[in-house]
């Protein structure tokens, strides 16, 4: 045996079911929206609005009302206009396809998109892998706490890396450590700067340049970049006595190219090849301070290497001279050019 007892705590009753156990609530509802019926039960003041209950039915019907009107109700006559879910209308619209408000931002590139999609359509066309470049150079003026605690990982990653490397079991393989003596001894023959980088480095493990003893001829491992077209490709087994304007020739070359490549460089195959020019990092300079040097297309790739330093494999910029680009070249002696010399 039990009884029910009722318990008003402002506008919500609470229903007690009293017994030998003790008594415990089994019921909580609010008047609003809800009606309450049975032996005990508080007689609550029937709204005009109320519909009758059907013959038959226990108790009074009750309208409930949607959970969208309800919350209509709440938020007033400007709550209609409020962005889905709470959050704020986006400032940019979507750089790929122009139609959306733009959802993600590139880490890298800065470009905004609106979906999936376009982040892959992005990433396609401007060959952007959508990783945050730590090691961009920011002027003093911008440089926050945020970037010193980025430098800081960055110099700590780099840490692990090369404890990683030097570790590994190649580090300390004799044959591995002959071969890359014999690439510098060659290439130093050769009046070339051949510098390595310890295991576990990119370009380390991208490199597969190698020396015919036999032939006394150096195969490159070449990268190619067209920076106006945002694209690279990389060559290897390239032997140093072939011109460049032998190995432009299937890429800027309107005959001979092939044709998905050509179509991608329809810039390039457009355009005279009086108008190109073959580019190359001076290396061991200042990340504010990039210079490059001019090669000559109509000589071998040796020739063009004799005198500068090369980190692993040559890099090469292919650009175009009618386009406007912030690439300072050196003159021939290695001086800066003249609308340069007052900087």
């Amino acid at each position: 045996m039990f009884a029910v007892t009722w318990v008003r705590f402002g506008s919500v009753l609470v229903c007690g079911a009293v017994s030998g156990l003790g008594s415990r609530p089994c019921a909580l509802e609010s008047l609003r929206g809800w009606d309450i019926a049975g032996p005990g039960a508080p007689q609550v003041p029937e709204p005009r609005s109320r519909q009758a209950a059907p013959p038959g039915s226990r108790g009074r019907a009750c309208p409930v009302r949607p959970l969208g009107a309800a919350m209509a109700e709440r938020d007033g006559p400007g709550g209609a206009g409020r962005a889905a879910g709470g959050g704020k209308m986006s400032l940019h619209r979507c750089e790929t396809c122009s139609k959306e408000a733009a959802k993600y931002r590139c880490p890298r590139c800065m470009k905004y998109s609106c979906s999936l999609l376009c982040v892959k359509k992005h990433k396609l066309a401007l060959s952007c892998n959508g990783v945050r470049d730590k090691t961009a150079f920011v002027s003093v003026n911008e440089f926050t706490d945020l970037n010193l605690l980025s430098d800081y990982r960055f110099l700590e990653d780099v840490g692990r890396t090369a404890d990683a490397a030097a570790r590994h079991c190649i580090v300390h393989n004799p044959a591995t450590k002959r071969l890359l003596y014999c690439l510098r001894n060659k290439a130093r023959g050769c009046n070339i700067e051949l510098k390595t980088l310890p295991v576990g480095f990119t370009k380390r493990r991208e490199n597969s340049t190698t020396f015919n003893s036999v032939e006394n001829k150096f195969y490159w491992h070449l990268k190619l970049l067209f920076p106006h077209c945002h694209a690279e490709y990389t060559l290897k087994g390239v032997p140093d006595d072939k011109t460049l304007a032998d190995i432009l020739k299937p890429y800027i070359d309107p005959v001979e190219s092939d044709p998905v490549v050509c179509q991608r460089l329809k810039i390039y195959t457009a355009s005279p090849l009086s108008d190109v020019q073959i580019l190359m990092k001076i290396e061991n300079r200042n990340r504010n301070s990039i210079r490059y040097h001019e090669l000559d297309a109509s000589r071998s790739l040796l020739d063009n290497l004799k005198g500068k330093v090369i980190i692993e494999y040559p890099t090469l910029f292919v650009v175009l001279k009618t386009l406007k680009n912030d690439m300072v070249v050196l003159g021939q002696d290695g001086s800066e050019p003249a609308e340069n010399s007052d900087s």
